[in-house]
């Protein structure tokens, strides 16, 4: 699957991404996925997600690992030494005429490098600069941690998400989807489009700052609101709604399914459908009053009517009918008619071995539609291409080269070695 024809609504930007991990990188994919031509300026050895596969099993090149494929689809690569003087010099040739530069090193990193954000400005004045941390840029709010490294498990933490979900009220636990990562990338991609809209307006740039923290809090609003208006600190919610009754996950026969049956037409038809016509009429649940009074009761009441059919069953009964759907693994959703039909799994070349299936993407565009189009790139894959389209000679592209396959060979080398020694 190689396509380099234009597609998206965001076909004409230029992006460079510097980040690497899961946070950045998801921000640059969402670009990529609707046109925006992503170029990934990756070291010498690599961007480091790269070495850790996880590789198939039959794979006989290892190139490509099911995390990079996943979250570096529709990029381009071009691999430069960014500590070397001409590494320097060839990167700002390609942001004379980008749209925006992102990336997610700790504080300080682009600084040292001698491309920080005032440095680019000055060679392209219209530059989105955006900047994912842990704790965020001084720039933008000098946090006492700004220095602190931090990954998913530390924004989830920190952002006030693990506090508030668990099975019970004693048991904080973290979220399975790296959550303190994915929300951030999601918010940055949307700040470096707001800034790149306000820049083709006005042609003035402007530092994009995202702290992970700080979009793990927002997405926990709930607990700010609460908290200021009922005077409460929010701990673990278990697996049904503080307040909302029936709104929850209840036990199936080979499973578990939620429903969200709180509005008193929807209590009346899932009564009706689960053939408990007495529980629609008790005083205890006939209003919204007071199925809340009395939660606890109507959920073990309601958890031991769906223990008695199967998900398939309860899906025959319930869906379509009230909000409902079944708990789903991966192969579940592997099978179900819905995430074909959205084109929510797609197939992507892997040098190597055989296709593999990644996430496709879900923000659907009637008029231009997104999509993966093309596998995660080769390290410096597109060097040539990128860098003779910034300008740059063939001689000074004939030198980089030079030290990148010099660099590649001697990690190859190392790589062999340290494999010997095992």
């Amino acid at each position: 699957m190689e396509n380099n024809a234009a597609f998206g609504a965001l076909s004409g930007l230029k992006v460079l991404d510097l980040t690497q991990m899961m946070a950045g990188p998801f921000a640059a994919m969402m670009l990529a996925d609707h046109g925006a031509t992503v170029v990934k300026i990756e070291p010498p050895h690599g961007e480091m997600t790269r070495a850790g596969g996880p590789f198939r099993a039959d794979d006989t090149q290892r190139v490509l690992g099911g995390y990079f494929q996943s979250l570096n689809r529709n990029k381009l690569s071009v691999c430069l030494d960014l500590k070397t003087e001409e590494g320097r010099e060839a990167f700002k040739a390609l942001v004379s005429d980008a749209d925006a530069v992102v990336e997610n090193f700790r504080a300080g990193v682009m600084e040292r490098l001698g491309l920080g954000y005032e440095v680019l400005r000055e060679v392209n004045p219209r530059l989105v600069y955006g900047a994912l941390r842990g704790f965020g840029d001084a720039r933008t709010g000098a946090s006492p941690y700004v220095d602190w490294p931090a990954f998913d498990v530390v924004a989830q933490a920190m952002g006030g998400m693990i506090a508030i979900t668990g099975p019970d009220s004693e048991t904080p636990t973290k979220v399975g989807p790296g959550i303190g990562d994915i929300v951030p990338g999601m918010m940055l991609a949307f700040g470096v489009l707001a800034a790149i809209h306000h820049a083709r307006r006005t042609g003035i740039g402007q530092f994009v700052d995202i702290a992970m923290t700080d979009a793990v809090l927002a997405v926990c609003e709930r607990m700010i609101w609460q908290n200021s208006v009922q005077g409460l600190v929010p701990g673990p919610e278990g697996n049904h709604h503080p307040w909302h009754v029936p709104f929850g996950m209840f036990p199936a026969k080979d499973g578990f399914i939620t429903l969200a049956a709180q509005q008193d037409a929807f209590f009346a038809i899932l009564c009706k459908q689960l053939e408990v016509p007495e529980l629609a009429v008790d005083p205890r649940f006939k209003n919204r009053e007071g199925r809340e009074a009395n939660r606890r009761v109507l959920i073990d009441e309601l958890s031991t009517r769906t223990g008695e059919f199967t998900k398939a069953e309860l899906m025959e009964r319930l869906g379509g009918k009230i909000p409902f759907g079944p708990v789903m693994n991966i192969e579940d959703v592997l099978q179900d008619a819905h995430f074909k039909a959205r084109d929510m799994l797609v197939e992507i070349d892997n040098p190597g071995t055989t296709p593999v299936t990644i996430a496709g993407v879900p923000i659907k565009m009637t008029a231009t539609p997104g999509g993966v189009v093309r596998r995660g790139p080769l390290l410096g894959e597109h060097n040539r291409e990128m860098l003779t389209q910034a300008g740059l000679s063939e001689d000074k592209i004939d030198a980089l080269d030079k030290v990148f396959s010099q660099t590649a060979v001697e990690s190859l080398v190392s790589k062999e070695t340290k494999a010997a020694m095992m």
